[in-house]
């Protein structure tokens, strides 16, 4: 009895490494952002939605971890991952990511409407069997795949009664979309190694350094001209939120600026992915406030 106790606790024990928590905490962040967009306020009700939402992400990611272990087993990045490291075996992986997927539906079903549950299986279906193949085919499968990273905010949006073609919450998805592209193409820069080691198509065969960070440059740069056209769709937006996301935006802009001359380094490009995160981050605590401050004045 005791064996098979410590057994299921070990199991339970993985799961946070493999719903990757860390960055399905994000996304139901991100989902957040979408409800106070819309309400204007943070109460008892944002509670249930963004954990269905953290639960998805999390079922998805487990299911990804089932679907990617011989490559993981592969890169130096993942194979102390679960599967890879002997820690569980593959079967009892695809269980808790369906087992995720199925309470995390439940959670946003019940706590919000058929619209959010319908986003969120189209984020799953789209992340584990349209991107995660695709990738393995495609250098530039990140492009389609950044749609993932599009729907979260929506879902937020919709589960708190909002219309899902409204053009406000519509900008920020193609904010959030804009920033996924950078984002998981400064981490394929990073480990191109790896990637390649395992056979996965590398953008380094495709471009050369010189013009990789380039073009990572500039959807960085589109990354904040994106962000200065929010309040545009908005005339709810405080004078002092379009000065403090400029004043971030131009920070982020001269700070990551030298990818362009040390490209051959990749540290620089470590440096560049931190900040274009750090950046997001403060992007959705700005415009979260703003929506705050009007409520309450």
């Amino acid at each position: 009895m005791k064996s098979i106790f410590e057994y299921i606790i070990n199991k339970i024990s993985l799961i946070p490494e493999l719903g990757k928590f860390r960055i399905t905490f994000f996304v139901a962040l991100s989902s957040s952002v979408g409800y106070i967009l819309h309400k204007s306020t943070i109460d008892f009700e944002l509670i249930l939605p963004v954990l269905g939402v953290f639960l998805l992400a999390s079922g998805s990611s487990a299911i990804n971890h089932f679907q990617e272990r011989k490559f993981d087993a592969l890169m130096e990045r993942t194979k102390n991952r679960p599967i890879p490291s002997n820690r569980i075996d593959p079967l009892s992986v695809l269980l808790i990511g369906v087992n995720l997927l199925l309470i995390g539906s439940v959670v946003l079903y019940l706590s919000s409407n058929e619209t959010a549950l319908y986003l969120g299986w189209f984020a799953a279906v789209w992340y584990n069997l349209l991107y995660t193949p695709l990738k393995r085919k495609f250098a530039l499968a990140v492009i389609p795949g950044a749609l993932i990273g599009a729907i979260p905010p929506v879902i937020g949006w919709v589960s708190s009664g909002g219309y899902l073609f409204d053009t406000k919450i519509l900008m920020v998805a193609f904010f959030f979309f804009i920033w996924q592209i950078p984002h998981f193409w400064l981490l394929v820069v990073i480990h191109s190694n790896d990637y390649e080691k395992a056979g996965f198509p590398s953008i380094s065969k495709i471009y050369n350094s010189l013009q990789i960070s380039r073009i990572t440059f500039v959807w960085i740069a589109a990354l904040v001209v994106s962000c200065f056209l929010i309040p545009l769709f908005d005339t709810s937006f405080r004078p002092i939120t379009f000065i403090l996301l400029f004043l971030i935006g131009l920070w982020l802009l001269f700070s990551t600026k030298n990818i362009l001359t040390n490209y051959v380094e990749k540290l620089i490009f470590r440096k560049a992915f931190l900040k274009i995160n750090f950046y997001v981050l403060i992007v959705i605590i700005i415009i979260s406030i703003d929506k705050l401050i009007i409520k309450v004045f």
